[in-house]
């Protein structure tokens, strides 16, 4: 539930008085008319603002085409959307840091991050994915984590929350990364699908869903082998639990002060999106094939395992703090130096 309303509606309401008056000691006629009510005031809608958004491809993408399709078919004019898809983070960090866009959907740690380097420019908004990544393998040796010592894992999203999630299990299983355990860093999860679906013999490679489902379409040798938020979980065992959480949705301080109406609108329709795509698969699936997300089919197959959320308010801040005290404590740099205050969590 949202802290506060897309519209604020003041209801005014005249009191209607009966003025009685003698008249030669007579009653007042009873035809004479009644004093009218005063008009109520009251405050006029927000105005409908332009609202920026750009979310990756992948589950952020997907928890928003049902959004973005009513969008696009003029049922939604409480504000002019606009949406924009990116296959990476690389290339969110500019467009808020230059103010092109106003809302983006991005990795969690990165939102920390851009926190840090906008002096508390952005604010958080919803967490929209949770953990999505998954250790996947050409061949059978991989069965825990111990067995990728002396592996060479394809991986994206070098610098934001793959790689911290990554590290972080690792280490806690005793792997050190560049000693122990290799990872070859592309550009963008597409390039590992290509990579493990193409290798010639055994190869390991880390994947968020929807692209799991891809290289698998791919190739169905591929399979998967470590689910990384359930060893995540597993590692924490006598501390204090942290959720493992792969995205969230920012937007920037001034125009969450300018447009408050508009952040509140955009998370009441997020949240519906959301709800449409996680309750009705195979029409959501239709609509993330025909933005060019993954291929319809394999988002059929992908949404039920992708984690989307729509997580606001208190919840988040509670959620999102856990999870980026862990990566603060293994590295300050993963969020930015230090994890942000309590400002940096809207509605909460």
């Amino acid at each position: 539930m949202l802290d506060r309303r897309k519209f604020l509606q003041v209801a005014g309401a005249g009191t209607a008085v009966l003025a009685l008056a003698a008249c030669d000691g007579g009653a007042k006629p009873a035809d004479e008319p009644a004093v009218e009510d005063e008009p109520a005031d009251e405050e006029e809608p927000a105005e409908p603002v332009a609202v920026r958004a750009v979310a990756l491809k992948g589950p952020t993408a997907m928890g928003l085409v049902r959004f973005m399709s009513e969008v696009d078919n003029g049922n939604l004019a409480d504000n002019d959307y606009s949406f924009d898809i990116v296959a990476s983070p690389d290339e969110v960090t500019p467009l808020i840091a230059k103010g092109e866009v106003d809302i983006a959907a991005v990795p969690a740690n990165l939102a920390s991050v851009l926190y840090s380097k906008t002096e508390k420019g952005v604010r958080a908004i919803a967490i929209n994915t949770l953990g999505v990544l998954y250790i996947c393998e050409l061949g059978d040796t991989v069965h825990s984590v111990a067995d990728l010592k002396g592996k060479t894992i394809y991986a994206s999203g070098k610098g934001s929350t793959p790689e911290y999630g990554l590290q972080y299990v690792l280490e806690k299983n005793g792997l050190v990364v560049g000693t122990d355990v290799q990872i070859e860093w592309k550009s963008e999860h597409a390039e590992c699908v290509q990579a493990i679906a193409t290798a010639s013999g055994d190869a390991v490679a880390m994947l968020p869903q929807p692209f799991v489902t891809t290289a698998q379409a791919q190739n169905d040798q591929i399979r998967v082998a470590l689910d990384l938020t359930e060893e995540w979980d597993a590692v924490q065992a006598g501390e204090e639990q942290s959720t493992m959480i792969t995205g969230a949705a920012i937007v920037r301080a001034a125009f969450a002060d300018e447009s408050p109406a508009a952040v509140d609108a955009f998370l009441e329709h997020y949240a519906e999106s959301v709800d449409f795509v996680n309750e009705n698969v195979e029409e959501a699936a239709e609509l993330v094939g025909s933005y060019d997300i993954v291929a319809a089919q394999v988002a059929q197959k992908a949404i039920p395992e992708c984690n989307i959320v729509c997580i606001t308010g208190d919840e988040m801040a509670e959620k999102l703090s856990g999870y980026l005290d862990v990566l603060a404590e293994q590295n300050p740099q993963a969020v930015g130096g230090s994890v942000p205050g309590d400002d940096f969590y809207y509605g909460a």
